[in-house]
């Protein structure tokens, strides 16, 4: 079973329990409430890796023109069936449609998690490639060197590998891809409203 068929197993039951976290984050609705503030008006951001789409409906209840993408078919389906005046499509974030320099930001929330630090330089790359100079790129990740493989997710099985990353190979890697990290922000995890890894979060520029 691989990443894409693991999701589309999973899709209902992670909708389900993950729809409202944001609800429980208070640091990470402040960080994309900033990060609205910056991308408002200046043109479509792309929710890549978007899950049920929870956070591009976050991002459209603050003014942000944000459309969504998931590599999981059925993953899509919920997020599409949830937010219905919201546009998903079904893409792998490493060879995406839109066109080059064509959105105002992108948003990374725990989307990079899959991948270890060689397969992540195509991804970045693609998410310059689509933003616009002085876009902006927020990433949000599990903080370490950690990689956590499950066999469940909310009761279904599926096998999945949970990759954490050093926030400063991380940094070196968006740079090595044009994107100029301008903030770094840390939190230890929200007790028993997740998984208990430390969290980065990191806001970068294309240029």
């Amino acid at each position: 079973m691989d990443i894409r068929e693991s999701y589309d197993s999973a899709a209902a039951a992670y909708a389900e329990h993950l729809s409202d976290e944001l609800a429980h984050k208070p640091l990470d609705r402040h960080l994309l409430n900033r990060f609205a503030e910056e991308t408002r008006g200046r043109g479509p951001v792309a929710d890549l890796g978007c899950g049920p789409g929870h956070v591009a409906r976050y991002l459209s209840q603050q003014g942000v023109a944000v459309f969504g993408v998931d590599f999981s078919p059925k993953m899509v389906a919920v997020a599409q069936s949830l937010n219905p005046d919201l546009e998903f499509h079904v893409e792998d974030m490493r060879q995406l449609s839109a066109s080059d320099a064509t959105v105002a930001g992108v948003v990374h929330f725990y989307s990079i998690v899959h991948f270890d630090l060689t397969e992540l330089s195509p991804v970045l790359r693609e998410t310059r490639r689509i933003l616009m100079t002085g876009g902006l790129a927020l990433f949000a990740f599990h903080s370490g060197e950690e990689v956590v493989h499950r066999s469940d997710l909310f009761g279904v099985p599926v096998s999945l590998d949970f990759r954490c990353h050093r926030p400063e190979k991380v940094i070196d890697a968006l740079r090595s891809a044009n994107l100029a990290v301008i903030e770094e922000v840390h939190r230890e995890p929200y007790e028993g409203a997740e998984y208990p890894s430390r969290r980065c979060y990191l806001v970068a520029k294309a240029v």
